[in-house]
């Protein structure tokens, strides 16, 4: 249902250098650069870009409410791996690794707030919630 999905970031390079490593975490590189659009994805996928804001005079660029992205990771590590790397990265925590039984009893995540304060997720199910890799 979903082709790809864009968000607006205040400063591309810093931003770039972000999810290069974040998103490197979870095994997914650069699909494509087009100008100062950024993707990330695979090919035959639905990507995720990174672009300056398209309309700087509706306001700044930052978390907004309810705007929430998740990726998909393979496995419990790559999700611990992408909170370890953005914290590292700037990123600010919003929910370290975890189960999340109130989703399911499998649901394994985490969260953080990336450098313009958008909420962004990992998350994979683990077939055995006592097992986390």
């Amino acid at each position: 249902m979903i082709d790809h999905v864009s968000i607006g970031v205040s400063d591309l390079a810093r931003s770039a250098a972000f999810y290069d490593r974040v998103l490197g975490a979870l095994g997914v590189g650069r699909l494509f650069q087009d100008g100062d659009h950024i993707a990330y994805g695979r090919r035959g996928e639905p990507y995720f870009i990174i672009n300056p804001p398209l309309d700087p005079s509706r306001g700044p660029v930052g978390r907004t409410n309810g705007l929430h992205l998740c990726f998909t990771a393979a496995t419990a590590q790559q999700v611990r791996d992408f909170h370890r790397v953005a914290l590292e990265n700037g990123a600010i925590d919003d929910g370290g690794p975890g189960l999340r039984p109130q989703y399911t009893p499998t649901y394994y995540a985490a969260f953080v707030l990336d450098p313009d304060g958008h909420k962004i997720e990992a998350h994979c199910n683990v077939p055995d919630a006592s097992k986390t890799d």
